[in-house]
């Protein structure tokens, strides 16, 4: 995670997302949920909806930032469910960019903004949305990010 943060130039305080296959994913690193939190979450995956939601104590601060809340979402994007459920639990989702830059849209954009440094590259196609995924507070409901 350190060599991926330098990568992208991102400070570790911010946190990260996790993207997981299915909710089962994603339970061991949350505090247990009420059940119109649980609608709500199933209500919007798979899909591109990112919740901020109660980690578990023990989830790991290179993953959390300085929050007590972790980013999660139940992807819809075929290539990276399939990447989750290949190894069995959820990933790290981040844009293919530096910090501050625009996202990459291709394989041959992110090759050429961090291609020296990738170990590899899955090409594929990317969800399509023009902007990266809505981010809300699953207890507050407040928007943190687009929406």
């Amino acid at each position: 995670m350190r060599r991926l943060l330098a990568l992208k130039r991102r400070l570790a305080h911010k946190g990260l997302i996790l993207i997981a296959a299915d909710f089962a994913q994603l339970a061991p690193f949350l505090r247990p949920l009420t059940p119109a939190e649980l609608g709500r979450l199933h209500a919007s995956w798979p899909g591109p909806h990112t919740w901020l939601v109660p980690a578990r104590r023990g989830t790991p601060r290179w993953l959390r930032g300085r929050h007590d809340t972790l980013a999660v979402r139940v992807t819809a994007h075929p290539l990276a469910a399939a990447l989750c459920r290949a190894c069995g639990h959820p990933l790290v989702s981040t844009s293919a960019n530096l910090s501050g830059r625009p996202p990459a849209r291709s394989a041959l954009a992110t090759r050429r903004q961090l291609g020296r440094h990738l170990d590899a590259l899955l090409p594929g196609p990317t969800g399509g949305a023009a902007r990266p995924t809505a981010i809300r507070n699953l207890r507050t409901g407040r928007t943190i990010r687009g929406g």
